[in-house]
Protein backbone atom coordinates (compact mmCIF):
# COMPACT_ATOMS: atom_id res chain seq x y z
CA UNK A 1 0.00 0.00 0.00
CA UNK A 2 2.89 2.36 0.75
CA UNK A 3 4.14 2.10 -2.83
CA UNK A 4 0.71 3.04 -4.16
CA UNK A 5 0.73 6.08 -1.86
CA UNK A 6 4.20 7.02 -3.11
CA UNK A 7 3.02 6.68 -6.73
CA UNK A 8 -0.11 8.75 -6.09
CA UNK A 9 1.97 11.36 -4.26
CA UNK A 10 4.29 11.72 -7.25
CA UNK A 11 1.37 11.83 -9.68
CA UNK A 12 -0.53 14.47 -7.70
CA UNK A 13 2.63 16.50 -7.08
CA UNK A 14 3.17 16.57 -10.84
CA UNK A 15 -0.34 17.79 -11.60
CA UNK A 16 -0.54 20.31 -8.75
CA UNK A 17 2.96 21.44 -7.77
CA UNK A 18 4.99 20.95 -10.98
CA UNK A 19 2.33 22.05 -13.45
CA UNK A 20 1.06 24.74 -11.06
CA UNK A 21 4.49 26.37 -10.87
CA UNK A 22 4.90 25.85 -14.62
CA UNK A 23 1.64 27.79 -15.07
CA UNK A 24 3.08 30.64 -12.98
CA UNK A 25 6.21 30.63 -15.16
CA UNK A 26 4.07 30.62 -18.30
CA UNK A 27 1.91 33.52 -17.15
CA UNK A 28 5.06 35.46 -16.26
CA UNK A 29 6.40 34.86 -19.78
CA UNK A 30 9.32 32.78 -18.52
CA UNK A 31 8.50 29.65 -20.55
CA UNK A 32 7.17 29.49 -24.12
CA UNK A 33 4.75 26.59 -23.80
CA UNK A 34 1.59 26.32 -21.71
CA UNK A 35 1.20 23.89 -18.81
CA UNK A 36 -1.14 20.90 -18.86
CA UNK A 37 -0.14 19.95 -22.41
CA UNK A 38 -2.86 17.72 -23.87
CA UNK A 39 -0.96 16.82 -27.05
CA UNK A 40 -0.99 13.02 -27.52
CA UNK A 41 2.41 11.36 -27.13
CA UNK A 42 3.60 8.01 -28.45
CA UNK A 43 3.40 5.13 -28.04
CA UNK A 44 -0.08 5.11 -26.45
CA UNK A 45 -1.31 8.53 -27.57
CA UNK A 46 -2.10 9.71 -24.04
CA UNK A 47 -1.94 13.45 -23.31
CA UNK A 48 1.58 14.65 -22.51
CA UNK A 49 0.56 15.88 -19.07
CA UNK A 50 -0.78 12.44 -18.14
CA UNK A 51 2.43 10.80 -19.37
CA UNK A 52 4.39 13.30 -17.27
CA UNK A 53 2.17 12.57 -14.24
CA UNK A 54 2.70 8.81 -14.68
CA UNK A 55 6.46 9.25 -14.66
CA UNK A 56 6.07 11.63 -11.72
CA UNK A 57 4.37 8.76 -9.91
CA UNK A 58 7.28 6.45 -10.69
CA UNK A 59 9.72 9.09 -9.45
CA UNK A 60 7.60 9.41 -6.30
CA UNK A 61 8.27 5.74 -5.64
CA UNK A 62 12.01 6.34 -6.12
CA UNK A 63 11.92 9.21 -3.61
CA UNK A 64 10.13 7.03 -1.08
CA UNK A 65 12.69 4.25 -1.58
CA UNK A 66 15.56 6.68 -1.00
CA UNK A 67 14.07 8.95 1.66
CA UNK A 68 11.12 7.22 3.29
CA UNK A 69 12.99 6.46 6.52
CA UNK A 70 14.18 10.01 7.08
CA UNK A 71 12.52 12.24 9.65
CA UNK A 72 11.88 15.91 10.21
CA UNK A 73 13.68 18.59 8.22
CA UNK A 74 15.99 16.04 6.62
CA UNK A 75 12.96 14.29 5.08
CA UNK A 76 11.59 17.55 3.66
CA UNK A 77 14.92 18.88 2.38
CA UNK A 78 15.86 15.45 1.04
CA UNK A 79 12.70 15.34 -1.05
CA UNK A 80 13.28 18.85 -2.40
CA UNK A 81 16.94 18.16 -3.24
CA UNK A 82 16.49 14.64 -4.63
CA UNK A 83 13.34 15.76 -6.43
CA UNK A 84 15.27 18.61 -8.02
CA UNK A 85 18.33 16.63 -9.05
CA UNK A 86 17.11 13.15 -10.08
CA UNK A 87 14.35 13.96 -12.57
CA UNK A 88 16.21 17.00 -13.92
CA UNK A 89 19.39 15.06 -14.69
CA UNK A 90 17.41 12.33 -16.46
CA UNK A 91 15.35 14.91 -18.37
CA UNK A 92 18.36 16.94 -19.51
CA UNK A 93 20.72 14.07 -20.30
CA UNK A 94 18.25 11.49 -21.67
CA UNK A 95 14.76 12.82 -22.45
CA UNK A 96 15.60 16.18 -24.04
CA UNK A 97 18.25 14.76 -26.40
CA UNK A 98 15.90 11.90 -27.38
CA UNK A 99 13.21 14.42 -28.26
CA UNK A 100 15.63 16.77 -30.01
CA UNK A 101 15.05 19.54 -27.44
CA UNK A 102 17.74 22.07 -26.65
CA UNK A 103 19.48 21.77 -23.28
CA UNK A 104 20.59 25.13 -21.92
CA UNK A 105 21.44 26.73 -18.60
CA UNK A 106 17.87 28.01 -18.55
CA UNK A 107 16.36 24.53 -18.98
CA UNK A 108 18.66 23.17 -16.26
CA UNK A 109 17.70 25.97 -13.88
CA UNK A 110 13.99 25.71 -14.68
CA UNK A 111 14.11 21.93 -14.29
CA UNK A 112 15.82 22.13 -10.91
CA UNK A 113 13.30 24.68 -9.62
CA UNK A 114 10.21 22.89 -11.00
CA UNK A 115 11.33 19.46 -9.89
CA UNK A 116 12.45 20.68 -6.47
CA UNK A 117 8.98 22.12 -5.96
CA UNK A 118 7.56 18.82 -7.19
CA UNK A 119 9.68 16.99 -4.57
CA UNK A 120 8.20 19.20 -1.86
CA UNK A 121 4.75 18.22 -3.15
CA UNK A 122 5.63 14.52 -2.99
CA UNK A 123 6.71 14.88 0.64
CA UNK A 124 3.55 16.83 1.49
CA UNK A 125 1.23 14.27 -0.11
CA UNK A 126 3.04 11.40 1.64
CA UNK A 127 2.39 13.11 4.96
CA UNK A 128 -1.23 13.98 4.08
CA UNK A 129 -1.96 10.37 3.11
CA UNK A 130 -0.55 9.15 6.40
CA UNK A 131 2.34 7.31 4.80
CA UNK A 132 4.77 9.53 6.65
CA UNK A 133 4.31 11.22 10.01
CA UNK A 134 5.24 14.91 10.07
CA UNK A 135 7.53 14.31 13.04
CA UNK A 136 10.72 16.01 14.07
CA UNK A 137 14.14 14.34 13.88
Amino acid sequence: MIWLKAFISGLLATLIFHQGLFAVFYMAGMVPSAPFNLTPVPPLGVPAVLSLAFFGGLWGMVLWLLLGRLKGLVFWLGNVIAGAIGPTVVAMLVVFPMKGLEVTAQTWTGGLVLNGFWGLGVALFMVLMGAKAAQKA
